[in-house]
């Protein structure tokens, strides 16, 4: 059987910036790390979740695709690698900011306060 790899050359991108930025934060080469899973293993969090486990004005970096199941009251600002429209919609709503995971690790590449979420 042939081994495959990853095909998706914006998370390709992704990781080896991640692994470059590792060499400076731990932060960053343990997501990474996460990001190298198969899809079918990535994280997929719902709002719920992540209304239940943060605060306001707190920054979550989710390894994977958020979902718009549930509701979100206070304003965070989250990383992923993807979002579904509802989640961008009542993220919208809610006042919170979403960016991907590159643009993330470029504003903060120390990566202090950040909560990784699955």
């Amino acid at each position: 059987m042939v081994k495959r790899g990853k095909s998706n050359t914006t998370l390709i991108n992704t990781i080896k910036f991640l692994q470059i930025l590792g060499n400076k934060s731990r932060l960053w080469a343990d997501i990474a790390e996460r990001l190298k899973k198969p899809r079918r293993l990535m994280a997929e969090v719902n709002l719920s979740k992540l209304s239940k486990l943060t605060s306001e004005g707190e920054v979550v970096v989710v390894p994977g695709k958020v979902l718009g199941s549930g509701e979100i009251s206070h304003s965070i600002t989250v990383a992923a690698l993807g979002f579904s429209e509802a989640a961008k919609a009542k993220l919208t709503k809610a006042g919170c900011k979403y960016l991907s995971i590159s643009e993330l690790a470029e504003l903060n590449p120390e990566g202090s306060r950040i909560k990784i979420i699955e």
